[in-house]
């Protein structure tokens, strides 16, 4: 296993709702790509595959194979449900103010820092810990190579052909950590369940249900995996920020920490620095 995230800090950005459920209840939650803002990345990365492989073959006068492609991708992109991932997400930066207006309820929420190196302890199995690549052509992409040799030495294009449903796969999974160029500057790290292993996740899944829609996650046992790995949920978190637009009292959190048999992260609070625009009163 790499070590990656060793020295690194990783903040998730979240509501105090969703605080209390992971420090109160040690539940993180890893929720479907589908239901985030950036729900279309996954099938942006699919489509500007197919457009890279297809273009290669068409810029060759192949336009038969590159109409194949491009059905071939049609099809699979019907399926995009069946591969969606399930991901928490962090941010290597600390008290960030596009991170609070993004995923801190716009300031008023809160950022939770965890240690990096035991995250990437707890990862293994179904899950995997992950640095999401920012990238618009994806003609230089490795992906690129492989399906455009596997389409030259192909007579027929089959969906359920080995070679092209491991390629396909692979796609899949890379796309779990992919986003926009647009969002580069959130250097965003993500706990993700591969589309291709969830159904090995010993974790019955749940739903969350708002006045809008319906969502689907998967509740992660904190204190089970700090449990594995030596580790208590004092040692996995390594600060608590309160958001630049919060009303929270800082007091109050430290007591609701204690009381909740947490004192040790009690002195680990702090205000944030980030200087937001306050809203109107």
């Amino acid at each position: 296993m790499g070590r990656e995230y060793e020295n690194h800090i990783l903040y998730h950005y979240t509501d105090f709702q969703a605080l209390d459920g992971i420090l109160r209840s040690a539940q993180l939650r890893v929720n479907n790509i589908l239901n985030m803002n950036d729900a279309a990345e996954m099938r942006y990365f699919m489509s500007g595959l197919c457009d890279a492989v297809a273009g290669r073959l068409e810029s060759e006068g192949d336009e038969g194979r590159a109409e194949a492609v491009r059905e071939l991708f049609r099809e699979e992109l019907k399926q995009e449900f069946t591969y969606s991932a399930y991901a928490a997400c962090f941010s290597l930066y600390r008290d960030d103010a596009a991170q609070w207006e993004r995923y801190g309820n716009k300031g008023r929420g809160v950022c939770i820092a965890f240690q990096g190196k035991h995250l990437q302890r707890m990862a293994r199995g179904p899950l995997s810990l992950q640095t999401v690549y920012y990238q618009d052509d994806m003609a230089a992409h490795n992906l690129t190579r492989v399906f455009y040799r596997l389409v030259k030495k192909k007579e027929e294009l089959l969906p359920d052909s080995p070679d092209i449903k491991r390629a396909m796969d692979y796609a899949w999974s890379c796309s779990a950590a992919f986003k926009h160029p647009s969002f580069l500057s959130e250097r965003e790290v993500r706990l993700v369940v591969s589309p291709l292993v969830k159904e090995t996740l010993d974790i019955q899944p749940c739903y969350h249900i708002t006045a809008e829609r319906i969502k689907k996650y998967y509740p992660l046992n904190l204190k089970d995996m700090c449990g594995e790995i030596g580790a208590g949920l004092e040692d996995l978190v390594a600060e608590i920020i309160i958001g630049p637009e919060s009303t929270q009292s800082g007091s109050i959190l430290q007591d609701y920490l204690r009381d909740n048999g947490l004192g040790g992260l009690a002195g680990r609070v702090s205000l944030s620095n980030c200087p937001l625009r306050r809203s109107p009163k």
